[in-house]
């Protein structure tokens, strides 16, 4: 689950990071009256939404009086922002958040993640900030260093060492960095955050380490623990089909492709879209309706994938485990009665009960193709939609 900046600052400065004092409005009068309460040369003006690069698309700006700010402020609440992370559909700004602008001497880059591969937390580091890190892996490796830390209660001293010596600081600056690093180490294993990434980190003319902009994102499987994140999360910014998946517990993803997907397992979902890429188009969805899925959790995604208008042809593709083919083929029948279906559909099924499924599916009087085996699947799905 991502939050707005404004919100991630927040959290950093409960767990002792230095952030720019600030306010977030969702009207320009209320951001105006909380702006006179900010002593500050200039004013920063910055669009909430969850995407990047909002200053190049115009979501920043920095304004010498309240007149400009209440100006810019209009302007830029209700606007549509496109930005490289939002596609072309951009996002509408609903929010606004004002902060004191700072003197800036140096800029770094710094974000914290977990390392799956390694079960390890990790530290990327840069004396590049600012500054999209994608870019700076591509033309500047060397200025991008990883730490991987063991996780425990707390981050060592030697550790925090490794995370900022790129970024050649010197007596009381490092002193506050390392401070850093162990404040956002302990916020993200206490809220059991995906991600922590502080971009630019700067050092002041003043020489105070200063959080200047924050992203973070938590563990969605882990917020039955954390209701006071639950409650930032801000359903504006996210997808209304992923929302309504998320009611009936299912994991759904929405992508720009033209082949609906309902799969049982991860991994299976990913193979599934893997071989649909491999036979030259691309999938619309990832759905994993999960292996002890119910009849209705199966009708609830099949209306899901459906409701997509970008959705050409449906490939359905289950390995019966726990979950029994009977079961989603019945779903699919089920929610197939109260849609009205008018793109191919094609069903690969195998394992517990697949015999069942396949009856009750060739009984149901819908126009469905089956496949013996993925790949026969992906090729008679591409197939059936050119």
């Amino acid at each position: 689950m991502n939050i707005h900046e404004h919100q991630a600052k927040e959290i950093l400065k409960k767990y002792g990071a230095i952030v720019p004092a600030g306010f977030f409005s969702t009207s320009v009068d209320d951001l105006i009256e909380k702006a006179k309460n900010l002593k500050t040369e200039k004013y920063v003006l910055k669009a909430q939404i969850h995407a990047g690069g909002r200053g190049k698309a115009g979501g920043v700006k920095i304004l010498n009086t309240l007149e400009e700010l209440k100006n810019s402020a209009n302007e830029l609440l209700g606007k549509t922002l496109v930005t490289h992370q939002t596609g072309p559909e951009g996002r509408e700004v609903k929010r606004l958040y004002v902060e004191e602008s700072s003197n800036i001497e140096k800029e770094f880059y710094l974000s914290c993640l977990v390392d799956r591969a390694s079960s390890k937390i990790a530290f990327i580091s840069s004396d590049q900030g600012g500054m999209d890190i994608e870019e700076v892996a591509s033309s500047n490796p060397e200025k991008i260093i990883t730490t991987k830390v063991d996780i425990a209660e707390e981050i060592s001293d030697a550790d925090c060492e490794s995370v900022i010596k790129i970024f050649d600081l010197k007596s009381d600056a490092k002193d506050q960095a390392i401070s850093l690093i162990k404040s956002i180490y302990k916020m993200f294993i206490s809220t059991d955050a995906n991600m922590v990434e502080v971009n630019p980190l700067i050092l002041t003319k003043e020489g105070k380490i200063v959080c200047l902009d924050a992203k973070v994102n938590f563990d969605s499987n882990a917020l039955f623990r954390h209701p006071e994140i639950l409650e930032l999360r801000d359903l504006n910014e996210e997808d209304p089909t992923e929302i309504e998946a998320s009611k009936h517990d299912l994991a759904y993803i929405k992508l720009d492709g033209s082949i609906g997907c309902m799969v049982n397992g991860a991994g299976l979902a990913m193979a599934t879209m893997d071989i649909i890429k491999l036979y030259g188009k691309e999938p619309a969805n990832f759905l994993d309706v999960g292996g002890g899925a119910s009849k209705e959790k199966v009708s609830a995604a099949f209306k899901i994938i459906l409701s997509d208008k970008n959705v050409k042809g449906i490939l359905i593709n289950i390995f019966g485990g726990i979950m029994r083919c009977d079961v989603l083929a019945q779903g699919v029948v089920d929610a197939a009665k109260e849609i009205n279906i008018s793109v191919p559909l094609v069903v690969r099924l195998a394992g517990t009960n697949f015999k069942e499924g396949k009856e009750i599916l060739d009984n149901s009087g819908l126009k469905l193709i089956s496949a013996e085996n993925l790949d026969d699947a992906a090729k008679k799905i591409v197939e059936a939609i050119k």
